[in-house]
């Protein structure tokens, strides 16, 4: 038997985005070529939204444009079904690899495509691979222009991907108390490091206790509300194996695909979950008083 989930509810995210525009396959994908590989994406996202109308559970869904253009029945069934559609922009580029005009086109591109086909107001974005870091704020600031409120992009903790250690654990303004509102993914404060709490490979690598207490520490003892991620690739063990990528690549991608639903059901039932935009309703609602911090610091919100 489960124990009573604790008081604190945490924030649900899916990433959309199908296993050929994963960023570590890219190699093996070019997206010049994405429209003649086989897409699960939308098959995987009816398993998926299946699954949350069974535990009665909203969620946030960070939905790639090229996606929502090909698969507009997908979307329109997550808003229909009451959870957040928010943006991962157009077409999985990461943002370290785009100069701020290119950034700019895309995440333009990719509100108005969601918003068009959905009939709702986008207001949060993620990054692909969470590319945003310290050397590329500038980012906030064009979310921010182009009619962004939050952003859940800067995962506060060392990987050979992505990552700034040195980052918030919690919700901040990194560009100040009139910027975007940054959503951090999950993370474990373990002698004096960010560990990774938030999902995604560690959900699939680490036996699933391991997700379990560490999600309760951070409701518990951090009082904070979690962020939690996966995409809809990882609950689908049946997906084409690629030939070819290295050893690291293909440990990381394909683990446990076939536990991952089963471990989701049990977060499910283990803790209380909602939309991001609804966990944290009382910090987008209003933007956060001046501080004596510059621009560049990382403005806090308690």
């Amino acid at each position: 038997m489960s124990s009573a989930p604790p008081p604190v509810s945490n924030a649900l995210t899916v990433d959309v985005e199908d296993y050929f525009q994963v960023s570590a396959l890219a190699p093996h994908f070019p997206s010049h070529c994405w429209d003649s590989q086989e897409c699960r994406v939308e098959y995987n996202l009816e398993r998926i939204l299946a699954l949350f109308d069974h535990h009665r559970v909203r969620a946030t869904f960070f939905t790639l444009g090229w996606i929502a253009e090909r698969y507009p029945q997908a979307v329109h069934r997550i808003v229909d079904a009451g959870h957040e559609l928010a943006s991962h922009g157009y077409g999985h580029q990461r943002v370290t690899e785009l100069e701020p005009r290119a950034f700019r086109a895309d995440i333009v591109r990719a509100k108005a495509t969601l918003e068009d086909i959905a009939g709702v107001e986008v207001r949060g974005y993620r990054a692909p691979s969470f590319s945003i870091g310290e050397g590329n704020l500038w980012a906030l600031d064009l979310l921010a222009e182009t009619g962004h409120t939050y952003s859940s992009s800067i995962y506060p903790v060392q990987h050979d991907h992505y990552g700034t250690p040195t980052a918030p654990r919690h919700p901040y303004r990194p560009r100040g108390p009139q910027g975007v509102l940054e959503l951090p993914p999950a993370t474990l404060r373990v002698a004096g490091r960010n560990l990774p709490a938030a999902g995604g490979g560690y959900f699939r690598l680490l036996p699933y206790a391991v997700s379990r207490q560490a999600l309760r520490r951070i409701n518990n003892k951090d009082g904070l509300s979690g962020v939690f991620y996966f995409h809809p690739w990882e609950i689908d063990p049946g997906q084409p194996r690629v030939s070819g990528v290295s050893a690291r690549t293909r440990f990381r991608h394909y683990l446990n695909l076939g536990r991952t639903e089963r471990r989701l059901q049990r977060l499910l039932q283990d803790f209380r979950w909602d939309r991001m935009d609804q966990v944290f309703a009382h910090l987008l609602a209003t933007p956060a008083p001046p501080t004596p911090t510059t621009a560049n610091s990382h403005a806090q919100v308690h």
